[in-house]
């Protein structure tokens, strides 16, 4: 989706890796969960922090600091899960944002986002839906269906059943 698509006012979910403020479409998040532990699952990449159980389901927890090549993210009072759904290919997986904090939901109209810069940013601006502004600040708005490949979707469905076997 492009900033052009973007032509009615829409909430998100904002919230930050580091000092960087990212947001999500609130369609794509199910809840946000206080951080709980994650049981690590062998030979998977840095990123994939392991699952969790979510109400008797098994939900892999991705760590959104190093999928974007920043530093791991450490357990503080403030660190959560967002529950997200991404889509990729028509079929839906159920996955956990690890994030430092939860900020706000908030409203945004299309006149407020600009389109995603194409240099000077850490991490690839395919994922970005658009720059959203709110009160002189810049937000990332993320594409959550398009921060993943289709064999790492693979790797995280893989990962639920996997750990549904080893219960």
């Amino acid at each position: 989706m492009s900033v052009r698509e973007i032509d009615a006012v829409t909430q998100y979910l904002s919230f930050k890796l580091g000092e960087e403020v990212f947001a999500l479409d609130i369609s794509k998040v199910r809840e946000v969960l206080d951080f709980t532990t994650v049981t690590k699952v062998p030979q998977t990449p840095d990123y994939m922090r392991g699952v969790i159980n979510l109400r008797g389901g098994v939900v892999p927890v991705v760590d959104m600091k190093l999928k974007f090549g920043m530093e791991e993210t450490r357990q503080t009072v403030n660190t959560c899960i967002i529950i997200v759904e991404v889509e990729l290919e028509g079929e839906y997986v159920v996955l956990g944002a690890l994030a430092d904090s939860v900020q706000e939901v908030f409203d945004l109209k299309p006149e407020n986002i600009e389109p995603a810069p194409k240099i000077g940013t850490q991490l690839n601006t395919d994922f970005l839906k658009g720059m959203g502004k709110k009160n002189d600040e810049f937000i990332l708005l993320l594409d959550i269906d398009r921060v993943f490949t289709a064999d790492e979707i693979s790797l995280v469905q893989s990962m639920g059943e996997v750990s549904e076997e080893a219960e």
